[in-house]
């Protein structure tokens, strides 16, 4: 959609306002209620880009969750990649979608080439904004298993090298609102932030790196669930 300059404008504005109110009335409140959330390593989370929060992927809270970490000052910043065939699929998804959470789209019927596909991520990279990523493609329905890691993340550090990539477990999110669930159930869940992965050029190197991080992450999960 192409705006005149100060349409554009305004329009960011008013996009910045809802979704800080989102945040802050829905949110935030639901967050801090329904979940028991244990944050290891918060201070390790980017304040600003370009960065990618590279998390594993169990429930639609995931997205929520980790962008409630940031304080609304900062949410202007953190935009979430999301699947295009769900969250455009009508016009009033797509308007909450563009407005509240700020997507950034990408098409998953494999039919655009790469560049085109990851155009909106490496605008955003440049723009030194923090993108949440989830380098599984889709969410599991358990976490306890190997992670099956799509090459789209090392495509993105490729294309912007300066781009920090911090690798992130949630664990317990999916028990809160498991997929295919529309009920949130409460439950006591862990973020657990990891330190920056450096870039590795060989992108099995650089997946297998990923993949053994998340693994070190998920064993200082504080919540016992059984997966």
């Amino acid at each position: 959609m192409t705006y005149p300059f100060k349409k554009r404008l305004r329009h960011l504005a008013q996009q910045k306002w809802l979704k800080m109110a989102f945040f802050l009335f829905v949110v935030k409140p639901t967050v801090l209620v329904a979940l028991g959330l244990n944050v290891i390593n918060r201070q390790a989370l980017p304040s600003k880009g370009p960065a990618i929060l590279a998390a594993n992927h169990s429930s639609h809270l995931d997205t929520l969750v980790l962008m409630s970490l940031y304080p609304l000052s900062q949410l202007h910043r953190v935009r979430p990649v999301a699947a295009a065939d769900y969250f455009m699929k009508n016009k009033w998804i797509a308007w909450f979608s563009i407005h509240c959470l700020d997507i950034i789209p990408i098409a998953r019927d494999g039919k655009l080439p790469r560049e085109q596909l990851l155009a909106g991520c490496y605008q955003a990279l440049a723009d030194q904004q923090i993108i949440v990523f989830f380098p599984e493609g889709t969410r599991s329905l358990t976490q306890q298993r190997e992670f099956k890691l799509k090459r789209g993340i090392y495509y993105l550090t490729q294309h912007c090298p300066t781009t920090q990539v911090f690798p992130i477990i949630l664990h317990g999110l999916d028990k809160a609102l498991p997929k295919g669930e529309a009920l949130l159930v409460p439950f006591n869940c862990d973020v657990i932030v990891g330190e920056a992965l450096a870039f590795n050029d060989d992108v099995t190197a650089y997946l297998a790196e990923l993949r053994q991080r998340y693994s070190a992450l998920l064993s200082l999960r504080m919540t016992g669930h059984s997966d």
